[in-house]
């Protein structure tokens, strides 16, 4: 029983973190192809909703800035990823007890930030 109950939560880690990395990596590569709220461009969608003002009409340089700053975070999720996923797949798939901590708070703090 516990073989199979720690199986079926290393696959489930794995599974989660490459979705993770996955979603960083489009972040990072293309994130005018990332969709957000309202099946719009996930940055244009989140500026418009916290300002209240359009991002067509946001100067060219500050949208360049927030798209290079949104691409350096979707690098620091890939970073996160490739680390939960090694961690998963190695010592925690061992059954190691530190790796339970590190993974529930490497993943919060992806997920959260």
């Amino acid at each position: 029983m516990m073989n199979q109950a720690r199986r079926s939560a290393w696959i489930a880690m794995i599974v989660a973190d490459a979705g993770l990395l996955l979603w960083g990596a489009m972040a990072a590569i293309a994130p005018e192809h990332l969709i957000g709220p309202g099946s719009r461009p996930i940055l244009a969608a989140g500026y418009e909703g916290y300002s209240a003002s359009s991002w067509s009409q946001l100067d060219s340089s500050a949208r360049d800035f927030m798209t290079i700053l949104f691409r350096m975070y979707g690098i620091y999720i890939v970073a996160f990823g490739l680390m939960a996923i090694a961690i998963a797949a190695t010592a925690f798939r061992r059954g190691e007890r530190w790796t339970w901590w590190a993974l529930l708070v490497g993943n919060t703090i992806a997920y959260v930030s």
